[in-house]
């Protein structure tokens, strides 16, 4: 009978725990739901406005004011970057973080229709979603601060927007001026074609230029007097080239020549390459790097020419954190996948046509959720950063039509129209749901901060940038 009772009480006591958290979660949904129209107006008017990294005033200034609105501290200015910014929410206890992305892509102009209608001729557009990304970052912190109120939780929101994501890589600067410290746990996410929420990790990158200078002298008149510093650049790509072997496979290794004189007549006195080069390990990236190093003093040297090496940008690679992971996973898979209705379908159907795939997904599959994995993605993002400085967690929704490639016309036009502000919506109520999770159980807090120790291992962060001016004038034209 003790048994039989004590039995019935944990089953009791389960329920009444299930049961508070159905509370809370709907509490989050509802008001979410309830402000669809309002953070789909603000996503809109940032898609309507399409701003390069640093030069994102108009898109910072719409979330922060939404942000301002519902209560939120704001500090703008962070970090060296003006349109950086941090907004606290504080009533104490863990301190979660999202981080608001809003920055544009150069060229990629583009209607909200499901063929190819260019607003402004060579202009940028919304083609990796930053304009959905920092709304439904915005949207989901909201929603968090209106829960702690009405639930008198103690709990610290904070959202970090950051710049340049696609050109300057604004968390770099973030993470190196201790912008994150103090922060339990940072939620994230970003646009896909599908929806997913996994342990993601991604290769860190190192960018820079290489300027060699000779000099000149008449070509056939007087060679012996001229120092080639195109010469030099041609030695230093081929020992890179040469060492292409001797990395390891996961190694990635792009150049391009954006400097090798004005006349063939002419010997140069000017010439540039500028690399990046991946790697998942950072330690082996930094051996990279200071190898192509050595390549370019010896091309200098055997070619009588001087290099400057110019570090432009380096970022991490995503530390991946299961802990968080698997609770993000969690909250999607109960919210569930998108539904369309009959003109986003037709829209779909459109968009699918423009498609240079064979193998494109059915329109259906937004309804999925992908199962849960640890994966690996061969690009970069600057979120490697902060991922390196405190646990960080991140997922996909589906705000593109299946089948929808990053970065292109096709991902700005459904940015800018239902498709994307329903995917949206559903990114919000994932980290909301998340960041209440977190807030509720800090035995979770604990558990991913003991996994983010154990794989920090012995790396210690240090930006890649080193001392390195923030580049504001990067999307500048002269």
């Amino acid at each position: 009978m003790k048994q039989l009772l004590l039995g019935l009480f944990g089953v009791m006591f389960c329920l009444q725990v299930w049961g508070q958290e159905t509370s809370h979660d709907a509490f989050i949904t509802k008001n979410l739901d309830a402000n669809t129209e309002r953070f789909s107006k603000a996503a809109r008017e940032i898609w309507e406005n399409p701003e390069l990294g640093f030069l994102e005033f108009t898109s910072s200034q719409v979330l922060i004011e939404e942000l301002k609105a519902s209560g939120f501290n704001v500090e703008t200015g962070v970090a060296g970057m003006p349109t950086a910014f941090v907004a606290t929410y504080d009533k104490g206890g863990p301190v979660i973080g999202f981080l608001a992305e809003y920055d544009a892509l150069p060229g990629l102009s583009q209607d909200a229709v499901p063929y190819r209608s260019v607003i402004v001729e060579g202009g940028s557009g919304h083609g990796c979603g930053h304009n959905l990304f920092g709304t439904a970052v915005v949207a989901s912190g909201v929603a968090l601060k209106e829960w702690i109120d009405a639930n008198n939780i103690q709990a610290t929101i904070k959202i970090f927007g950051t710049p340049a994501e696609e050109s300057g890589g604004g968390k770099v600067y973030m993470a190196r001026d201790g912008i994150f410290n103090g922060v339990d746990a940072v939620i994230n996410w970003h646009p896909s074609d599908r929806n997913a929420a996994n342990a993601s990790s991604c290769n860190a990158v190192i960018g820079g230029r290489f300027k060699f200078h000779g000099e000149t002298a008449h070509a056939a008149a007087s060679p012996q007097r001229g120092r080639s510093a195109l010469d030099a650049v041609e030695a230093m790509n081929m020992m890179v080239n040469m060492m292409r072997e001797h990395v390891d496979q996961e190694s990635r290794i792009h150049y391009i020549i954006s400097s090798g004189g004005l006349a063939p007549n002419v010997v140069p006195d000017f010439a540039e390459v500028q690399y990046m080069i991946r790697h998942p390990d950072i330690t082996e990236l930094k051996d990279m790097w200071d190898r192509i190093g050595k390549a370019a003093e010896g091309a200098a040297m055997g070619t009588g020419t001087k290099v400057d090496i110019e570090l432009a940008s380096g970022l991490y690679g995503l530390l991946p954190n299961e802990t968080l992971a698997k609770v993000m996973h969690k909250n999607l898979s109960l919210l569930g996948g998108l539904e369309y209705n009959q003109e986003e379908i037709e829209f779909a159907r459109e968009i699918q046509k423009t498609f240079n795939s064979k193998n494109i997904p059915p329109i259906e599959s937004a309804k999925n959720i992908e199962p849960y994995r640890v994966n690996f993605f061969p690009a970069s993002t600057d979120v490697g950063d902060v991922s390196y400085v405190v646990p960080t967690v991140g997922l996909g929704t589906a705000t593109w039509v299946p089948g929808t490639a990053a970065h292109t016309w096709q991902a700005v036009a459904a940015d800018g129209m239902s498709i994307g502000f329903k995917g949206m919506m559903l990114a919000a109520k994932t980290m909301a749901l998340t960041g209440k999770d977190l807030i509720l159980n800090p035995l979770l807090i604990k558990e991913a901060t003991k996994e983010f120790n154990e794989r920090m291992g012995d790396v210690k962060y240090e930006a890649l940038v080193g001392d390195k001016q923030v580049p504001l004038d990067y999307n500048v034209k002269n």
